[in-house]
């Protein structure tokens, strides 16, 4: 009987470890995976059957009030940013799914842009969307990117973070979203052009600008050569602080209540939150260039974090601060408690500290640091955070208001 071969590379059966039967030959695993890696390359897989790319499919797109239902669960407040995030992100996977018709009608991606103080969700609203939907997800800083040639990353870095979190598989990565964190950093620093090169300013935006838009990107692969990701395809959502942006916003409403009625239209403002009344005009002002915000034309705000949203916050979401602790207490056996004076102690420092729910787990963490040292190796069954506990540890910890507060 004669010795069977690898049809591609003569290999007989003994010199490899799987050899593959055909209805006229064999293929040994080096030459199925050799083979799997062209077509990949080539982009067959993605091709249908006339050629052109097949409406993408999630399991199931769910409807904005499902979206809005999860994103409650997790985060406390912020309705109109939710309501804002549950219509884009719905729009932009049916416009994945649009059948290649003939009716000329071509839904454009409604990339966001989210503006709020820090530690009012900005971040925690993207992931968490990202988690609902299950498609690859990745969080860039702004602050990062330099133009093309200076030291620093290029916009295009972008992709290759997308692409590893994708595990190299392109098609995922064209689906993905991406949450561009600190966009108001790369805000032109000032309207007059200046001889001096802003390399982490206009230069960057404009490099951004084509990715936003939707273009081919080509990223080098660890192990192969060049891989081409459209981008027209991947979900942009920006976030920021935009500190000052009250000022921009309070000089537009001040020009636009000039005449009759003017005095009512004053007194309607709400001054403690002017983040609500943000237009694109005001990021404009502000310094980014108009090209960027077309592209963004989803634009919603968070608002700043009361004392009584802080509160919730500590307590309610499904991972919440305190529930966190709680679970790694209770995997010692130990049962952890906090009274009421505690939790409401531990608001009143995140208000003075104004540094959002992030400020919170820092204060926590702080409060807890000697619990989670020494109760472990203590036999007891039960251990209570109470108000002067609190206050004992936060003046042991040292934690000043001028530390903190940034």
């Amino acid at each position: 009987m004669p010795q069977k071969k690898c049809s591609f590379c003569g290999r007989s059966e003994k010199d490899v470890k799987l050899l593959i039967t055909g209805l006229n030959g064999y293929i040994c695993e080096d030459c199925a995976q050799q083979a799997y890696n062209i077509v990949m390359e080539t982009g067959a897989l993605a091709q249908g059957k006339n050629g052109e790319g097949e409406a993408f499919k999630l399991k199931k797109v769910p409807k904005p009030r499902e979206i809005k239902k999860y994103l409650d669960e997790y985060i406390i407040g912020q309705d109109e940013a939710k309501r804002y995030l549950s219509v884009a992100v719905y729009n932009h996977y049916k416009r994945l799914q649009q059948p290649k018709d003939d009716d000329g009608v071509e839904i454009e991606k409604s990339n966001i842009i989210m503006v709020g103080s820090t530690g009012t969700g900005k971040t925690l609203l993207a992931r968490t969307i990202a988690k609902l939907l299950d498609v690859p997800f990745t969080i860039v800083d702004a602050t990062v990117f330099t133009e093309a040639g200076y030291v620093g990353e290029d916009v295009e870095s972008i992709l290759s973070r997308l692409l590893q979190v994708a595990n190299f598989d392109v098609a995922a990565a064209e689906r993905g979203i991406v949450f561009i964190d600190e966009i108001d950093k790369i805000a032109r620093k000032s309207d007059n052009p200046s001889i001096t090169r802003d390399v982490s300013g206009e230069g960057v935006q404009q490099g951004l600008l084509k990715l936003l838009e939707g273009t081919m990107v080509g990223r080098k692969h660890p192990d192969q050569d060049y891989i081409h990701v459209d981008t027209r395809n991947i979900l942009f959502i920006c976030g920021g602080a935009f500190d000052g942006i009250e000022r921009k916003i309070a000089q537009r409403m001040n020009t636009h209540t000039v005449g009759y009625n003017s005095v009512q239209n004053v007194a309607k403002i709400d001054k403690n939150d002017l983040m609500k009344y943000v237009l694109p005009q005001d990021l404009k002002s502000f310094g980014l260039i108009p090209e960027i915000i077309g592209r963004l034309p989803v634009l919603t705000y968070l608002n700043p974090l009361d004392r009584k949203a802080l509160r919730r916050i500590l307590v309610e979401p499904k991972n919440s601060i305190v529930k966190q602790y709680i679970k790694l207490f209770d995997m010692d056996g130990i049962k952890l408690t906090f009274t009421e004076a505690a939790l409401d102690y531990i608001v009143d420092k995140g208000v003075e500290y104004k540094l959002g729910a992030r400020g919170l787990r820092s204060i926590v963490e702080a409060v807890m640091m000697d619990a989670m040292f020494d109760v472990p190796s203590r036999r007891i069954k039960s251990f209570e955070v109470t108000e002067e506990y609190v206050r004992q540890q936060l003046d042991k910890a040292h934690i000043q208001k001028s530390d903190t507060a940034s």
